[in-house]
């Protein structure tokens, strides 16, 4: 069975606390911080996860996560998608050979694999996310 091609999203914020109280209250859930692997290497990122399933106990639907990030700003559709592959960097590279281009090559997200962002062809900011 192949898989869905969504595997994360993250919904972009300013203000972390107010966004998580919304969240939270909206959907009746509770958000949790996820701690970054690396601080050093991502100094003006946070995250907060929406619940979700276990490796060992999958259920139906992608994770994701609300974030504030230096650079990134909320609305306006500024909700990022993971596609996930095989090896980021194979993906990024085809986006780029078929009129996207490559926002940020592979990189290491520690204990979670490693990402690329890449445009597609309409200006769209898309996640590609792999283990290896």
């Amino acid at each position: 069975m192949k898989a869905n091609p969504v595997g994360w999203f993250e919904i972009y914020v300013q203000d972390m606390p107010r966004a998580v109280a919304f969240y939270e209250a909206m959907l009746a859930t509770k958000l949790e911080n996820l701690p970054m692997s690396d601080p050093e290497a991502w100094p003006d990122l946070e995250m907060w996860t929406f619940p979700m399933s276990d490796c060992d106990n999958p259920t139906y639907g992608a994770a994701g996560a609300l974030v504030k990030m230096g650079g990134c700003p909320s609305g306006g559709n500024s909700t990022l998608v993971y596609f996930s592959c095989e090896d980021c960097a194979v993906d990024a590279a085809r986006a780029a050979a078929n009129g996207g281009s490559i926002f940020k090559e592979k990189m290491p997200i520690g204990e979670h694999g490693f990402i690329a962002l890449v445009f597609d062809t309409e200006g769209n900011m898309i996640g590609l996310h792999s283990m290896a």
